[in-house]
Order: structure tokens, then sequence, then C-alpha cells
């Protein structure tokens, strides 16, 4: 919804589902730049895309550290086939917010096969696009794909031309619900599954890890085996008979290796083996079947065991915690954060102390600063800037923006905003992501006046946090517009302009106001930043109002209010129900249901309940 009315997009609905973030191409530079440690993530997904994305990845790695760079022209087929909404190198390139977000679909796809070009009763033509075998699943895509598809298993394939024509079995597809047009895409490959199954099925051990032993003993004392894993477990394991003196056949290293070494059907293979037996001495062979056997299951058994921590058996957990002050009950004080600048001197006008100001352009800071000391009426009144919420290398050009503005403090939010304002007043904001007595001490050692306590918290745990460390040290946000997505993805880019990024998009964040319509209806703002990360932030508005008198009798002092786009009348009127609630003239229901807010305090309703 661009500027209050709807912008057509066509068949691009899915405006915030990226393509899937696939890095093969760029293996080889990570490599080369020093990156050690390679992370996939596959949320719920099958055994099968396990197996298939973890093996894709570890082939392309060993043949970059091979020397050999080029890619498996398989490699693309099968991610694709373990799951694909769209591969795409993310922001591995740049940034190019035409690309990431092709948004004409939000689910798997797999492979795309072509399209359809003729339908003659039961039989479908195409130019195809890549491999189609009998059997394998596909699915026809007519650009609504939030509707019922048609799809089903090849039954015949005939060539025609450099055309194909594709047959299914008897009433498996409603043909009316296909048309010329459609794509086609390939979701499943049966005969790929079962060779991904025989990767992992089955009782033989499909990966053995390395073992180094080292045997000690001599003539009338026991053999003992020493082995460890690269994890450092050891297991030590002795004969039940002494070694006797050999006269024609010694135990040799070699002799050693080969009956120690036979490991088949174990979880370990034997890499190292150290001979420091002393002098030439034997054991029936059946011994050291016997001290094998036992290597391998105590070294299972050692490493099932979880990690073995060193406790300090005098210690409490309340020894961690802060030290509780006396508890204050001072006046609880309403702190505001603005997003326009006509906000400012209403809010002023109301009586709050405490401003912050959170502006798409820090340059806008300094005329915010300007207008609040022209209607500051007491010198107990402050206002506060915020830095974006993402600092990048080479964007501190942004915080010395912010600084220039002369503010009477800062709302930080990272550990670059930490190092940046060190010697300024300063605020933890909610990225901080405070949950807990021993981070809220962490940050408060760093010199941080108050922190803002952590929006994934619900009330039973905000009633815990302020009972484990100083009530002071914090504040709460009771009202708000929740941001739901923060991230670097620019729609207003991507969907206002054919630009990729700022250099080229014409900045129509700006001049546009802009909302996102979800599959309900509702209507969510979206703002960008100084370095065009996008904020989505809830439509309606949310209140913990019901949760403060529990938070008041916990020791919390220090409320926050957050303001989007509402008109300083909306200001005004919100503000002057807050004040009254917390003067006990109204209850937190009767402030909901008069601003027409939701009535729920942090992340979501299920986290929310009241204590």
């Amino acid at each position: 919804i661009v500027d209050g009315k709807a912008l057509e997009l066509g068949d691009r609905s899915y405006l915030l589902s990226p393509q899937d973030l696939a890095g093969l191409d760029v293996l080889p530079a990570l490599i080369q730049a020093g990156v050690s440690c390679l992370k996939i993530e596959g949320r719920l997904k099958a055994p099968e895309y396990v197996a298939n994305v973890t093996r894709v990845y570890r082939q392309a790695i060993d043949r970059v550290l091979g020397k050999n760079a080029t890619t498996d022209p398989s490699d693309q087929y099968n991610l694709e086939m373990a799951f694909s909404r769209g591969l795409y190198t993310g922001w591995f390139k740049g940034i190019d917010n035409q690309a990431l977000v092709h948004a004409r679909f939000g689910k798997k796809r797999g492979v795309y096969l072509g399209e359809v070009s003729q339908i003659h009763g039961d039989k479908i033509r195409l130019k195809l696009e890549a491999p189609l075998k009998l059997g394998d699943g596909v699915v026809f895509d007519c650009g609504h794909p939030d509707a019922p598809e048609e799809g089903g298993r090849i039954y015949a394939i005939d060539p025609a031309g450099k055309d194909v024509w594709i047959t299914f079995g008897r009433d498996r597809l409603n043909f009316r619900r296909i048309h010329i047009g459609d794509k086609l895409w390939k979701t499943s490959d049966p005969e790929l599954d079962r060779h991904l199954r025989q990767t992992y099925e089955g009782d033989t051990p499909k990966f053995q890890q390395p073992i180094s032993m080292e045997i000690h003993g001599s003539e009338g004392t026991v053999l003992t085996a020493i082995a460890r894993d690269p994890q450092g477990h050891i297991v030590q394991v002795e004969s039940e008979i002494p070694l006797s003196a050999a006269h024609t056949q010694p135990l040799t290293t070699e002799k050693l290796e080969a009956q120690l070494g036979r490991l088949g059907n174990t979880p370990f293979k034997l890499s190292t083996l150290t001979n420091a037996l002393e002098g030439d001495v034997m054991i029936p062979v059946s011994a050291l079947n016997r001290l094998r056997r036992e290597i391998v299951m105590q070294m299972e058994e050692r490493r099932s065991r979880p990690q073995h921590w060193i406790l300090n058996a005098n210690a409490t957990a309340q020894d961690l915690l802060p030290k509780q002050s006396v508890p204050s009950f001072s006046k609880p004080e309403l702190i505001v954060l603005v997003r326009k600048l006509e906000q400012i001197q209403v809010v002023l006008n109301t009586g709050v102390n405490t401003l912050y100001c959170e502006f798409e352009d820090p340059r806008t800071y300094r005329e915010a600063v300007e207008i609040f000391r022209q209607h500051q009426t007491t010198s107990d009144q402050t206002i506060w800037v915020a830095p974006p919420r993402i600092t990048k290398p080479g964007e501190q050009w942004i915080l010395e923006q912010v600084r220039r503005c002369n503010a009477d403090g800062y709302l930080v939010r990272n550990y670059d905003h930490l190092n940046f304002f060190v010697g300024d007043r300063c605020i933890g904001d909610f990225s901080l992501n405070v949950a807990n007595a021993l981070t809220a001490e962490y940050f408060q050692n760093l010199g941080l006046e108050r922190l803002t306590a952590s929006y994934d918290l619900n009330i039973q745990q905000l009633s815990g946090l302020l009972q484990s460390c100083p009530p002071n040290w914090l504040e709460i946000t009771i009202h708000q517009h929740m941001p739901m997505f923060h991230m670097e993805h620019c729609v207003f880019c991507a969907f206002l302009s054919e630009g990729k990024d700022f250099r080229d998009c014409g900045r129509p964040c700006e001049t546009h106001e802009v909302k996102l319509k979800d599959r309900v209806g509702s209507e969510h703002i979206l703002q960008a930043d100084a370095g065009c990360r996008n904020t989505v932030f809830n439509g309606s508005a949310q209140t913990g109002a019901e949760s403060l008198p529990h938070l008041l009798n916990a020791g919390a002092r220090h409320f926050r209010i957050e303001f989007l786009q509402e008109s300083p009348d909306q200001v005004e009127q919100t503000l002057r129900q807050y004040q009254q609630l917390l003067q006990g003239n109204i209850t937190g229901t009767q402030l909901w249901r008069q601003l027409k807010l939701q009535n729920q305090l942090g992340v979501t309703r299920g986290t929310l309940a009241k204590a």
C-alpha cells in the first residue's frame, strides 16, 4: 500500500519471502578469505534433505581444498530437489534487491522443467529444460501458489522433436485446472531419494571416527592399550593374561595394527598405532580380540556421556546474581519514543521528561534537538537519539552524524554503539536482549544508565528479572507497534524502483509511505533506516497496561511508550490515558479498550499470560 493506494504487483504476493541461500558459487572465495567453519541450516527438514545438502557442500569443500574449484553439474540439481524456493547467493556477491525476493511463491518448487505449450487429451507438451524420468513427481504452477495445484507422477514420456509429451496415470489430474503457459516443476525424484537413504540407513556405520592407540607392556606384565579420539576421549584397557616371551613370532607393529585395526562394523577406524612393547613378547590372538572389543565398547560409552563440568560445590545461583539494593519507591516515569518531528512538541506539552527519537534519517536529529530545546520547560527534560539498529564496517559515518546533533544521550543498540559512544550518556535498547540478571549486570558495568528489558519476556519472566536485579536498572516498553521484521532487504527498492541498491534506486523510501497488507487484511508499516535496512512494524499498537500494577509492585518505575506514525492529537490522547493509568484514575482494561489497542506485552500473545 503506497501512499494509501494499493500498488499493482501482478503475481508477486510474497514480498518478504526470499529465495533460499545457496553459497556454492562463493565457497572458493570464502575459503580463500580464511573462513574455517561453515553452517548449514534446515529447520524441520527430512533426513533426505540433510543427507543431500550436507553431501553437496562436503564434496564442494573437498574439491576446493584439492585446488579444483569447478562446480559439479549435479550440485545445483541436488540442492533444488532437496528444497528450493529458488536458489541465490544472498548478499555474498553484493546487494541486489531485485534478485533476492522474486515474490511469486513462498514454498518449495524444486527443479524447473519448462512451460506447458499444448494440451491434447491426457497428454501435455513442453520443451524440457531439466532431466525428467518415469516416476518423477511434478506440480503445475498457474501463478496462484496459495490455491490448490495439480500434480502427480510421470507415467510416460514421448519425444516430439525438441519437445516431449508427458502422460500421467488415468484420472490423476483435473485437466480443467491446467493451462497453456503454466510452469512445470519437478518436486520429487524417487531415484535420488533411494540413493540418499542408502547413505544413512542400515546397521553398518557410514562414517568412522579415527582413533589412535598406544600399546605398552613387557614380559610378565599385562598388555596395556590406550586409545584416544580427536575430541580427547581416552580409554585404557588391559589384557587378562600377562605377556610372555616370544621365540618365533613376536608382536610387531604390523601384527598389532592388523589385529587391533579390525574395526569394520564399528564407529571407529585405526588412524595410528604406537608400539611401546619392551622386548620380543607375545599374547594369544583371542586376547587381542577381547582388547579390541573392550576398546570399542568403552569408547562408545565415553563418547555418549555429556561434557564434564567442574562445579564449585559451595556456590549457589544466588552468588552469581547482582547484589540487591533497597527497592526504590520513587514516582513512576513515562518515557516516550517518537519517530516524527511533529510529535516532539506535544510530548513535551504533556509534561514528559525523557524523550527518545528514532528517525530514518540521522540528519534530522539536529532539527529534533533544536525543536526540543525551544520547547524545553525544565532542566529535567532530556532528549536521547537512536542510531540505526545495525552497524556494519564502513558505516561509522552514520554514528558520527548522530553524535553531531548534540543530544543529551544515546539509545544504544549494539556493541559498535557501546564502543563509539563510550563516555557519553547511554541507555541500552531492547536489541541488547537483556533477559536475565547476569546480562543486566554485564551491561550495567559498561556504564549504561538503564537497560530496556527484552521483548521476549512474559510477565512472569519480567517479574523474575525485576526481583533478581535492582529494578531501577530497567525500563519496560508497555506501548508500541512491535517491530516484526528487521532486514537488509529493501522492499522500497525492490518494488518501487528498478535499482539494485541505494546507488540507483532513487530513494523511494524518502518520498513514499508504504504499508504491507497480510493475508488477513491487516496493514503493517514499513520504514527504512540510514543503512537502507527495513523494519516492518505491526500495524496495530499493543499495550501491557493491564500488567502495570504487577510491574509497579515488583519495583519497576521506568515505562516506555513508543509512537510510529500517530498524529499529534493521537499522541496527546494516548499519553493522557497512560498518565491517568499511573495515577490510578483508570484501569489497564479501560485504557486498551478506549484506545482500541491489542492487549499484550511482548512478542506474541502466547507468551503474555497475565500473572
